[in-house]
């Protein structure tokens, strides 16, 4: 057996196996020459001090010990061909995740997908970026593999009561994603590489008979006496299965809709709303690394706060470093924002959504909507936003300093948001509430972080899709809807997950109970 060890490096040493090894066997009191190999079974970075350390946690193999290079298969998938279909509304990570369980288990999926497949998803996105123009079915949130595809593949969670998140991050692995991302501490496989394993995922469940339906949006869920028989897509056409996994995303307000119209409970969840600031990518990495220069051995570094300011929580959330902002809507008329990273993390900006934590009682001006009056409050903010900033996919933005004292930037300068910025003294976008909290908020940012309260960060209006709106209530146990029979609500859309691996866990969950319930 190797020798497990919990050890802290320079950066240099972390980044170089015969360095690595020289260090271990100092430390163990051996030759370099008994060492045959060292494997880095966890990483991450410890800022903390001036001098930044690398921990790892390392398996140290010996000459007398055999060491084989680990290698991850693929599951043994069955030929599903003529196996009892299940439908999967929503091709994001918990429908696709759902899919490859279902063929494990033996049942055919029926995967359907409003938006493109991810090479027809591009075209799309340049439309948005270069022609401010908004296809409502294929955007940076629909389309094959969701809103994760093209907005960074973070792969970080907080999820591990929720399920086996190794065995996710092994699947992907397995799909073509680097193995680093079983030994980061914040793995992350970025956005110019996530489309292939998108891609490999798709063809995989073609492949064992089921069923792709891309550009095909579901227009009715069908019921009967409290249990679904099936769904109705848009040509009119009804396909039919005794049980559905509704994998839809926390964008589709037309499936929420949908379900409010046909009287199929559902309740407005809370979530956080807020900004997109970026800063210079250097500035960061000085502030969280205290050097002028990181160097060639650390990554572009990234950052997490939060604060209680006036009894909200105000947070960094989907911190993207070395990335770029992105435009984020879903239909015409309101501007969003989202962030992304390629694999390199090589941009010369950071940007991160900083948001604050709404409460069930800010949505009071909408209460005629329900339980839709969440996603109400958030689309008024996102179409005023639109409003302001010149009615294209411009966004309002504002250098954060002159956010905090009130004033109307007189420049904005180039920021990575493609379409364009407008200034615009952001309290105009925002509920008074929400403002007052920002401002205060990132005045605390920046005792806690010296030189992040600065002129040179721009921020944009808004970061409003950090989580759905709507809750679709499930029973504990079986995950069926807790009215109608047959019905999963499942992943971000639903509200039981936040990210791609939460997300890919709770579609495998809902396709267990789906088989579980076929089986009896």
């Amino acid at each position: 057996m190797p020798r497990e060890l919990q050890i802290q490096v320079a950066p240099d040493v972390a980044a170089n196996q015969e360095l690595l090894q020289q260090h271990i066997a100092k430390l163990v009191q051996s030759n370099v020459s008994d060492i045959q190999h060292v494997s880095i079974v966890k990483r991450s970075i410890d800022a903390r001090q001036r001098s930044v350390k690398i921990n790892l946690k390392v398996a140290v193999y010996f000459t007398d010990e055999k060491f084989t290079e680990i290698k991850i298969d693929l599951p043994d998938y069955k030929n599903v061909t003529n196996a009892q279909e299940v439908i999967v509304i929503g091709a994001g990570p918990a429908g696709l995740f759902a899919a490859l369980q279902l063929i494990e288990l033996g049942l055919c999926p029926v995967l359907i997908e409003r938006g493109k497949d991810v090479r027809g998803r591009r075209r799309d996105l340049k439309a948005i970026n270069r022609d401010h123009i908004v296809d409502e079915d294929s955007n940076y949130c629909f389309g094959e593999g969701g809103a994760g595809t093209y907005s960074d593949g973070k792969l970080y969670t907080r999820s591990k009561k929720r399920g086996d998140v190794n065995r996710i991050l092994e699947l992907l692995v397995a799909y073509g994603a680097s193995s680093d991302i079983l030994v980061e501490a914040h793995p992350h496989i970025g956005t110019n590489k996530l489309p292939k394993i998108i891609q490999d995922i798709r063809e995989k469940i073609i492949e064992c008979g089921g069923k792709v339906l891309f550009e095909t949006r579901v227009t009715d869920i069908l019921v009967k006496n409290n249990e679904v028989y099936g769904v109705e897509i848009h040509t009119g056409e009804q396909l039919l299965a005794q049980k559905i996994i509704l994998a839809t995303g926390h964008s589709a307000r037309d499936i929420f809709e949908l379900l409010d119209r046909k009287k199929i409970l559902i309740e407005a969840k809370p979530f956080a709303l807020g900004v997109r600031a970026e800063h210079p990518q250097s500035l960061i990495d000085s502030i969280q690394y205290s050097c002028d220069f990181r160097g060639e051995f650390l990554p572009p570094a990234p950052y997490s706060i939060v604060k209680q300011v006036n009894g909200r929580g105000m947070y960094s959330f989907c911190m993207c470093p070395g990335g770029v902002i992105a435009p984020c809507a879903t239909s015409p008329g309101e501007v969003v924002t989202n962030g992304w990273s390629p694999s390199k993390r090589d941009q010369e900006t950071a940007n991160s959504g900083i948001v604050v934590e709404l409460k069930l009682e800010d949505f009071k001006p909408f209460a005629k909507f329900g339980a839709l009056a969440g996603m109400e409050f958030q689309k008024a903010i996102e179409q005023k936003a639109w409003h302001l900033a010149g009615e294209t996919q411009k966004v309002p933005a504002q250098r954060m300093v002159d956010f905090t004292q009130h004033k109307v930037s007189t420049s904005i300068p180039k920021t990575s948001y493609v379409p364009g910025t407008t200034s615009v003294e952001l309290g105009q976008v925002f509920p008074g509430f929400l403002t007052q909290i920002m401002r205060e908020g990132f005045v605390d940012f920046g005792k806690s972080m010296k030189g992040y309260l600065t002129n040179e960060a721009i921020l944009h209006a808004p970061e409003s899709r950090t989580s759905s709106p709507v809750r679709i209530p499930r029973d504990h146990e079986s995950l069926e809807h807790l009215q109608i029979k047959g019905l999963y609500p499942c992943g971000e859309g639903a509200g039981y997950a936040g990210g791609i691996i939460s997300a890919a866990i709770d579609g495998e969950k809902c396709a267990l109970k789906a088989a579980e319930s076929i089986a009896r």
